[in-house]
């Protein structure tokens, strides 16, 4: 299980919460993100393509620092002191989430940290995931409203995606050469699995009610 951790790193910018829950509604989870604190987003997935997924939609912009626990987790349906009940989450994949949010939030200008049973596994992904970082945190609002419209995968969009721009598809190409988006997509896999080789072996997670809410 991959429990994924954003911290916003400006409080003075406001709540940018809400912002960032749209941005991650299309990433598949276990448990979905939400809310944990004021200033902290919490999700965890089963899946190292949606984890990864995650960590970029929080590093574009600069404004959250990402950690990702790689590990075992136990869902037990609780109540809070309110009678509210909800989702506790505990076990090894919460413990390294929480390490790695730590070290994130000290980390210089690409914020992503990976915590896992083994070290040297972790370290591997995150300096894939730093990599990717640094290429969404680099692109401008200009390339941001081209590579917004792009499909990976897909064929012949750059016409379209000009079109409804009203820009010349030359000027689309070049937004997308410039923005690394190809490098992007293609690396993305690599950082997937090397995210999967963290996993302890054997370790199974829990979906149980994978609508409520996380408290940990």
């Amino acid at each position: 299980m991959y429990v994924v951790s954003l911290d916003q790193r400006r409080h003075e910018a406001g709540d940018l919460v809400p912002a960032l829950l749209r941005r991650l509604g299309d990433v598949g989870t276990v448990v979905p993100f939400q809310r944990a604190r004021p200033h902290t987003v919490q999700g965890i997935t089963a899946d190292p393509d949606a984890a990864v997924a995650a960590a970029l939609a929080g590093l574009r912009g600069g404004a959250w620092s990402v950690g990702i626990g790689v590990g075992p987790v136990r869902l037990e349906t609780a109540a809070d002191p309110e009678g509210r009940t909800g989702l506790r989450a505990d076990g090894p994949g919460t413990v390294q989430a929480h390490r790695a949010a730590e070290a994130a939030a000290l980390a210089g200008r690409v914020p992503v940290c990976v915590a896992a049973a083994d070290p040297a596994d972790a370290a591997r992904a995150q300096a894939v995931l730093r990599l990717l970082g640094r290429i969404v945190a680099q692109r401008t609002d200009a390339e941001w409203r081209v590579v917004d419209l792009l499909v990976p995968g897909a064929r012949g969009q750059q016409k379209v995606v000009a079109a409804e721009l009203g820009i010349t598809p030359q000027a689309v190409s070049k937004a997308v050469a410039r923005s690394l988006w190809q490098e992007e997509w293609d690396a993305r896999p690599a950082a997937a699995r090397l995210l999967q080789l963290c996993e302890p072996a054997g370790a199974q997670g829990s979906t149980r009610n994978p609508s409520e809410t996380i408290h940990s």
